[in-house]
């Protein structure tokens, strides 16, 4: 007799045992204290094998994605739209963030030593623009260090394919064929997660617990409900727009995995291939969601436009400078939207980020480690607000390309 699964567990069964092991692993962590270092090698096995999946993964479904397009005119809206929806999506979670620290100022009666003698390092904008863009070698390329780079390699490769013709055919379908073969090895991979992500949550509970909840309260008491708020309240409303109730059913139903992912490895590349079969199971469309979210993952970081929001406010409270008027408001979301969107696809874009707030408004650079600080308490919800908005973004160039019915088609 053939035992019948409940849709439920059908649709949500693999999230729910990515939570249980989730959860598992934070009590594991508040019991073993430091002692759940031991379990950390578990989680980095999990980590090291989606690395080195992703640059394969990336290579092939960029590259294959921009192959498959018989109309090139196609993949220059797809990316119009892309920047249209990265830049809009970040100015309005800078926005909902000064709202925020308005609201509840971060750093009231925050004393904090400045007496650190840590000095940045000085960054050549040249030098990380030629970085951000190229890399010096074909190897250099295989790395997640080097992923914008990587990425454009991708887009050339898939646009000389479809511009050598018939001559392209046979690679077009090697492109294709090791992008399908990609995603089986990273659903393989995946079945590994919940023992990774149940030992990298003990690991950062459990060695991380005492510093993270005794530092920085009052800015982890701002960013944490608004995050956690724009995750549910933002993310309903874009998928709602994109397509309707069903699309914001279908967006929630496919999104836990990759939140997961993303919250307990603090990466939004790792978080890529589960994005990817989240966009799928959702319906976008493959040439735009192969294209948006690796490339989302490196250059749309609308939970670190929330993070700048925070340093710049927490900053204006330690040297007791009010942080209002309009030329300060709208200074502080210029340099969020360029923290979060441009920077962030520079190599090292989070240090200079920080060293652009600094040397903006002319704090000493005894204030960097504050902010790095500052960087490391919100990491997790804020690569899990980056990485999700990756999907959605996705979701709202298919309702801009593909008309209210893209869903339906």
């Amino acid at each position: 007799m053939k035992i019948k699964i409940p849709s439920f567990l059908n649709s949500y069964g693999f999230s729910l045992i990515l939570i249980i092991a989730l959860l598992t692993g934070v009590f594991l962590g508040f019991i073993l204290k430091k002692d759940a270092a031991l379990l950390k090698p578990l989680g980095d096995i999990f980590l090291n094998l989606l690395f080195t999946a992703i640059i394969p993964l990336v290579f092939f479904s960029i590259s294959s994605a921009v192959a498959g397009m018989t109309n090139i005119r196609r993949l220059g809206k797809i990316m119009s739209s892309m920047i249209f929806i990265f830049i809009v999506t970040g100015l309005i979670a800078s926005l909902v963030m000064i709202a925020a620290v308005i609201f509840y100022p971060p750093a009231t009666g925050v004393a904090i030593d400045l007496a650190s003698k840590m000095a940045p390092q000085q960054l050549s904008a040249s030098e990380q623009i030629v970085k951000a863009f190229t890399a010096p070698d074909f190897a250099d390329i295989l790395s997640k260090k080097n992923m914008l780079a990587l990425i454009i390699f991708s887009i050339l490769v898939g646009l000389a394919t479809s511009a050598a013709g018939e001559k392209g055919k046979v690679f077009s379908a090697f492109l294709y064929s090791g992008s399908a073969v990609m995603l089986k090895v990273i659903s393989f991979i995946m079945y590994y997660a919940p023992v990774g992500l149940c030992a990298y949550f003990a690991y950062l509970v459990g060695v991380f617990g005492d510093q993270l909840l005794g530092s920085y309260v009052r800015a982890m008491i701002v960013y944490y409900p608004t995050a956690i708020l724009y995750f549910f309240i933002a993310f309903t409303l874009y998928s709602f727009v994109a397509a309707g109730a069903r699309g914001a059913k279908k967006f929630w139903g496919n999104i836990i995995p990759p939140s997961l992912v993303s919250l307990a490895t603090g990466s939004s590349i790792a978080t890529i291939p589960s994005n990817l079969q989240a966009a799928e199971k959702i319906g976008v469309p493959k040439d735009i969601r192969d294209v948006i979210i690796p490339i989302g993952a490196t250059m749309h970081m609308e939970g670190s436009c929330l993070a700048a929001v925070l340093k710049i406010a927490f900053l204006f409270g330690i040297f007791n400078m009010e942080f209002s008027g309009i030329e300060t408001i709208f200074t502080a979301l210029g340099i969020a939207l360029l923290t979060g969107v441009v920077v962030s696809g520079i190599p090292g874009g989070g240090t200079i980020g920080e060293l652009l707030i600094i040397s903006f408004y002319g704090f000493p650079l005894e204030a960097f480690p504050i902010i790095m600080m500052i960087g490391t308490i919100v990491d997790a919800p804020a690569t899990m607000v980056n990485a999700v908005g990756d999907n959605v973004s996705s979701m709202l160039a298919a309702r801009i390309l593909g008309g209210k019915n893209w869903l339906n088609d």
